[in-house]
């Protein structure tokens, strides 16, 4: 049985231009305009059943937020039917249901009363809550003093602690560190496994791919696809890609753009850094410096990265990482890995660079690019800008089979052991 129902869910705010319109619509009904409609969900279905996990896409403002917040039944439908069975555990804005003035462990209290736990429950519980969180003695301050990070360990702590049937998770897990997220990612794997039905938001292609049984795409209030996270991934992933180039295009007569530039990010599902210097673009070129589709085993690929300065880099290093489909870091390098000392570069200045990359057997899956530019060297150096799975291609199945996730280069040779010399017979006396 479904634990979680969408039925046709549609739901539309009023639109007023002006504020003082929305004051003559409630006072004088009648002598104003009528408001107009915005539609954030249209006709919206969907299923999600025990130990299932479905993960929602779309670009901003598609109405994945608002989902989850029907769902959390924070939101009524304005049309259709939601159907919950069993406890809610909701992750959604970042703090929300905290008292700013209350320290970290009143907050927990307060949200295990709300849940219905007893005191006794509550007290058992707050040891593990405290070493998720990782928080120390901020755990006793008031929250307001906390970073946005520390925020999102003791919400997430909370939340799992308290036994949820449903989960929903709503992008929150974006400002953790890295060693944090993935210990919420082993968190969320063992509740699955658990039985608990997980509805997750995210801009993160590689946690669709790595966490969800299945995905949901939605466009403009709309379903635009469900179904297997790789396949509805690749789809809405092409269709950013085509958006990128339309609205990147020039007008006619305009100057073509150099072919040794990379123009455009496909996607962004993160983004982090200083900003003193910006990724402007990054493509996937052929050993013909054509834009390739996907990616071919043993064979040569050129990985361009363009990378713009805003302040002075003195020593500019230019890379990317490559993650397969279950978001696991698969293989990277940069300028200074590869023994390429950049010249420093000044405000305004582009610069790019091609990593020309020998293609190993890999397994047939999609892998994601994730560009970046820093200042220094290998041990120290400050990040300027990082963006996760900025380009994603799949790899096409090779000749013969991949077993685990690449074949390495190999060449067999067989040793043949010469037969034992047949004795000569001694004749008897």
């Amino acid at each position: 049985m479904a634990r979680i129902a969408f039925n046709s869910v549609s739901k539309s705010y009023s639109s007023y231009p002006r504020p003082s319109d929305r004051l003559r619509e409630l006072f004088r009904p009648g002598h104003a305009a009528g408001p107009a409609r915005f539609q954030a969900l249209q006709e919206v279905s969907f299923e999600v059943g025990a130990g299932e996990t479905l993960c929602v896409i779309g670009a901003n403002g598609s109405g994945k937020s608002t989902s989850l917040q029907i769902a959390a039944r924070i939101l009524r439908p304005t049309s259709g039917t939601v159907e919950i069975e069993g406890r809610v555990s909701a992750l959604l804005d970042l703090g929300a249901g905290f008292h700013p003035e209350f320290t970290g462990r009143e907050n927990v209290r307060l949200c295990a009363a709300l849940h219905g736990l007893s005191n006794r429950d509550t007290r058992a519980r707050l040891p593990e809550i405290e070493a998720f969180a990782e928080i120390g003695e901020f755990i006793d301050r008031p929250v307001r003093t906390y970073s946005s990070g520390m925020l999102v360990r003791l919400a997430f702590a909370a939340a799992i602690s308290m036994e949820p049937e449903i989960l929903l998770v709503d992008e929150a897990l974006a400002v953790g560190d890295y060693y944090f997220r993935q210990r919420c990612m082993r968190r969320v794997h063992e509740l699955r496994a658990q039985g608990v039905t997980i509805l997750f938001v995210s801009h993160s292609m590689a946690d669709v791919q790595a966490l969800g049984t299945r995905a949901l795409w939605l466009d403009r209030g709309r379903v635009a696809g469900q179904g297997d996270p790789a396949t509805v991934v690749r789809n809405y992933l092409a269709r950013m890609k085509l958006k990128d180039r339309e609205s990147s295009a020039e007008p006619r007569g305009a100057r073509e753009p150099s072919s040794a530039v990379a123009e455009g990010v496909p996607n962004v599902d993160r983004r982090f850094g200083t900003r003193r210097a910006e990724v402007t673009g990054i493509a996937v070129l052929d050993a013909s410096a054509r834009p390739v589709r996907s990616l071919a085993p043993s064979q040569t690929a050129i990985v361009r990265i363009s990378a713009r300065a805003r302040d002075r880099i003195e020593r500019p290093n230019i890379g990317f990482m490559l993650r397969n489909h279950l978001g696991i870091d698969f293989a990277g390098t940069n300028t200074v890995r590869e023994g390429l000392a950049l010249e420093p570069m000044r405000p305004g200045e582009v610069r790019t660079v091609d990593f020309h990359i020998d293609l190993p057997e890999l397994h047939a899956g999609s892998f994601s690019f994730a560009p970046a530019v820093a200042d220094g060297g290998l041990a120290d150096y400050e990040i300027c800008d990082w963006i996760d799975n900025a380009l994603a291609l799949p790899m096409e199945r090779g000749a013969g089979e991949v077993y685990g996730y690449m074949h390495l280069p190999c060449r067999v040779e067989v040793g043949r052991q010469p037969s034992p010399a047949a004795k000569p017979r001694t004749e008897a006396p």
